[in-house]
């Protein structure tokens, strides 16, 4: 574990000592003492946030207060809109590549329609199963194989999405947002409104928007226009505009920007468009 700093907040984050079974999981945990109306930053990835301790994590939204573990689609934060706070709050957090979070789910991350869902709404009382297991146990380690565990059993019996639109997220994500959206269908062998259709439906946010995500995820994490695909500087001040409600500058002293290089070592949006074969799990059940 260790201790990252933002002014005078400290949070403990946690890595898993190893990668994940299923491919497009990337996991941290965060024990922090105190939240104060921090400000999501848009990711392109399905925000999977499992809260087990004895505080209260919070995160105030357009739709209204969310308390608790809860899923959140692509672009969770957009139009800075979205704060989160709490005390004493100690959590696992998931990113899922929305290539398989329909499977880890079981619903569509088109269903959340931007909002943020309660878990328990989608995974009824093995939410709260997991909630105690993670509580009882003693080390992030053994949270993190928990988790795993949970993750790769309902990969592994859920529906997978398209290979076309896991094709077209695949080309998204490793361009770092730059390939021609337009070109996509051509690609993968279908027509236009057909993958337009399939890949909304299925990842919960339509091929230009993702490309803007990936596009903004990347220059988010280093700021600087000229090697992150952006035309010029103004082309960047809108798109961080328009999907944080803030500046670049502001930005970059973000926290929950900052603390990635310690909660997510090897972060990379073209690792979470590589999707294995479905894992095999072992009897051991959650």
């Amino acid at each position: 574990m260790q201790t990252f700093a933002h002014g005078a907040a400290l949070w403990d984050v946690a890595c898993p000592r190893r990668p994940s079974r299923v491919a497009g999981v990337s996991t941290a945990g965060f024990r922090v003492p105190g939240l104060d109306a921090l400000r999501m930053v848009p990711h392109p990835a399905v925000t999977l946030l499992l809260d087990f301790g004895e505080g209260t994590s919070v995160l105030d939204c357009a739709a209204g207060r969310q308390r608790g573990s809860l899923v959140a689609g692509p672009g969770l934060g957009s139009g800075g809109a979205v704060r989160a706070r709490g005390e004493n709050v100690e959590c696992v957090q998931v990113h899922l590549s929305p290539v398989i979070a329909r499977a880890v789910l079981g619903a569509s991350p088109a269903d959340f329609d931007g909002a943020v869902v309660p878990l328990d709404s989608l995974w009824g009382r093995e939410a709260s199963r997991i909630r105690e297991r993670l509580a009882d146990v003693s080390s992030w380690q053994e949270r993190f194989e928990l988790t795993d565990l949970l993750l790769a059993r309902r990969y592994g019996a859920g529906h997978p999405v398209y290979p076309e639109v896991a094709r077209a997220w695949h080309r998204i994500a490793v361009s770092r947002g730059l390939a021609r959206v337009d070109g996509l269908a051509t690609e993968v062998g279908w027509g236009r409104k057909r993958l337009w259709s399939r890949f909304r439906s299925q990842l919960g946010l339509p091929p230009k928007h993702a490309a803007k995500l990936v596009r903004f995820d990347h220059a988010a994490h280093r700021l600087v226009a000229a090697a992150t695909g952006y035309a010029d500087q103004s082309h960047l001040h809108r798109d961080v505009r328009a999907l944080t409600g803030t500046t670049p500058a502001s930005v970059a002293d973000e926290p929950f920007l900052a603390v990635d290089d310690i909660a997510w070592p090897t972060l990379d949006t073209a690792a979470a468009a590589r999707v294995s074969r479905r894992p095999r799990v072992g009897p051991r059940r959650i």
